[in-house]
């Protein structure tokens, strides 16, 4: 049972509706966030007691628990598999925003049991491997962070922005193209990252931290990343090497998607608690 796994849950805003799948599926305690990420007064709640919160929005209760050292399972959307016009996966992280490490599976693999369950109902999630170079000799393409990133990090977007193409214009003489995350419906579908990887031949990919960099990858051109991301596994950091970016063996990359299968659910799975059993069975 959900509640023998964790105790004494909290949870920030109840009216989330989202969050009341969880809420259901844990018999999470709604408090207010005060409680939580207040710089003046210490909390009324033991700090052993986990909260969950939706969104980087939450940044201030996100800094405050790494402050304190109170456990948090951070809820934002899934990392694959919401290209359609409805979202269909959550992802939890425990302790973080995002799931930057790829551990073991019992010693081994991940299974691919979710991530094939996953590509049934999205079939352009079918994994294909390294694009060869004949497709991608075009140019570079530059995925800018958003808001909610740069207020979570506290960076200037115009600043990295101009430094890292500085940066990649000093080893590269390949046009670079920036896209802005702008909203859902140019984000998805035909105006996917693949998509246009697709269209304009793009030869890889920069980011700071957008899932972006996995939807890259999962099409298969190299990646870099500046900052914690999804990808971090099979990213590159050195943007003096973007000519030579290295692409990681398929069956890693493969490994990676299993992973983070086990590491996003749906709202069903949040209302049955099968979204936390996995994360604290698996210790996602």
């Amino acid at each position: 049972m959900v509640e023998k796994l964790v105790s004494n849950m909290l949870m920030i805003d109840g009216e989330d509706q989202i969050l009341k799948h969880w809420q259901h599926g844990t018999g999470a305690l709604v408090i207010d966030r005060k409680d939580i990420s207040s710089k003046i007064t210490e909390s009324p709640w033991p700090n052993d007691y986990p909260v969950t919160f939706r969104s980087m929005t939450k940044r201030k209760e996100i800094w405050k628990c790494w402050k304190t050292g109170r456990p948090f399972y951070y809820v934002d959307n899934g990392y694959m598999g919401n290209l359609d016009k409805k979202k269909k996966w959550y992802r939890v992280v425990k302790n973080n925003i995002q799931h930057v490490k790829l551990p073991l599976f019992r010693g081994g693999k991940w299974p691919n049991d979710r991530f094939t369950n996953l590509v049934q109902t999205t079939p352009y999630m079918t994994y294909t491997g390294r694009q060869p170079d004949s497709n991608r000799e075009g140019a570079i393409l530059v995925v800018t962070p958003s808001d909610k990133p740069c207020q979570f990090y506290q960076i200037d977007r115009q600043t990295w922005l101009e430094q890292t193409l500085a940066e990649i214009k000093n080893h590269t003489s390949r046009p670079i193209i920036i896209r802005d995350k702008g909203l859902r419906p140019d984000r998805i579908k035909d105006n996917s990252i693949a998509g246009q990887c697709h269209r304009q031949r793009i030869h890889s990919l920069v980011t700071y931290q957008s899932v972006a960099a996995l939807e890259a990858l999962h099409y298969g051109i190299p990646v870099f990343t500046m900052a914690p991301c999804c990808a971090d596994p099979y990213a590159n950091k050195d943007l003096s090497l973007i000519e030579s970016a290295k692409y990681p063996n398929e069956e890693d990359v493969m490994n990676l998607f299993n992973f983070l299968a086990y590491c996003q659910y749906t709202l069903e799975e949040f209302a049955s608690g099968d979204a936390l059993r996995m994360i604290e069975e698996f210790k996602l």
